[in-house]
């Protein structure tokens, strides 16, 4: 059951929308696949990148460093959108598969005609944020990697002192404070720790260490919120074998399937758990028939979702108020 209230769903095209919404903790983009498959989807793949650009640049303008973003296509079709999103500053953090299983291959594929395996999976891929910090007031931004590291440096203390105050023997600065591919995120309470032991004993001069400010030290819940929000499910992994959607589950009118490609409720609670906590906003702009916005509600998340065919919309409504009974 879920709050109908938690969700707003609107008639139109999310562009006329997007900043009518709640600054999003996580958006969920499942648009066209550019294969012809359904009245308004684009008719080649290289036509995708146009078409989403004004819609990855709301997305980047709305989104915080905590922001995550899942975008769903076909391998190709996500292959031409990219560099749009490379080039808006979204960071790649894997390519996750749906594999629909067997079943979906029957009925659907000629083998001898298409000259190729039948096709099973679509790609759901991880994209978050990365946070930009200035060394001087009207400086260039450079990464959260290097502005620890100069933030330390400033301290006029030896890397090795990092170690100490984060009470280990190598791993801060083999971790935290390395400036190589092997860097990692220093935690809450490892960056506390740092930005303590900095303004305890690094040069007084050059205090307070780790401010964005100038005026005081970065507080370690802020910095937790410069990072997207993950959590991993034990045994779950990148590719995920939930079959098509069919049964209760599957949404018709008159016998006939009112959405082309209507998305596992399983596979977009996983989605909304693994990125976002109780309270927080997702974002579907293409809703489709909502699955994502239902799971959000589910889940006690605030969901916004646009639908610009309005024959869905109407069943996305009637979807979502039978899921609060």
């Amino acid at each position: 059951m879920i709050d109908v209230s938690s969700i707003r769903l609107c008639c139109g095209d999310a562009r006329d929308h997007y900043d009518l919404w709640e600054t999003p903790t996580l958006i969920i983009s499942d648009g066209p696949y550019g294969l012809n498959g359904y009245d308004g989807d684009l008719k080649r793949p290289s036509q995708l990148p146009v078409w989403y650009e004004p819609h990855v640049a709301a997305w980047t303008r709305r989104a915080t460093a905590s922001t995550t973003l899942w975008f769903w296509n076909t391998e190709v079709g996500w292959a031409e959108v990219h560099p749009v999103l490379r080039d808006a500053g979204w960071i790649y953090r894997a390519c996750c598969v749906w594999d629909k299983g067997l079943a979906h291959v029957a009925g659907n594929s000629n083998t001898r005609t298409l000259r190729k395996f039948p096709v099973v999976t679509e790609v759901c891929v991880h994209y978050v944020r990365e946070p930009q910090f200035r060394l001087a007031a009207n400086g260039p931004t450079v990464s959260a990697q290097d502005w620890l590291r100069e933030e330390w440096r400033r301290t006029g203390l030896s890397f090795a002192k990092a170690n100490e105050a984060c009470g280990v023997k190598n791993a801060a600065t083999r971790k935290y404070l390395t400036g190589d591919h092997l860097w990692y995120f220093p935690p809450r309470d490892v960056f506390q720790r740092l930005v303590e032991f900095a303004n305890a004993n690094g040069d007084p001069a050059g205090r307070p260490y780790f401010s964005v400010d100038g005026d005081t030290s970065l507080p370690a819940s802020q910095w937790e919120q410069l990072r997207g929000k993950f959590y991993c499910e034990a045994g779950v992994t990148n590719v995920w074998q939930v079959p098509a959607v069919r049964g209760k589950e599957r949404i018709k009118v008159q016998g006939t399937s009112v959405h082309p490609n209507q998305k596992p409720l399983a596979i977009m609670r996983r989605l909304v758990r693994s990125c976002s906590d109780a309270g927080d906003v997702v974002w579907e702009p293409f809703g489709g028939l909502c699955t994502a916005s239902v799971a959000a509600g589910e889940l006690g998340r605030k969901a916004f979702a646009a639908e610009i065919n309005s024959a869905i919309y109407e069943q996305s409504l009637a979807r979502i108020e039978q899921a609060a009974l």
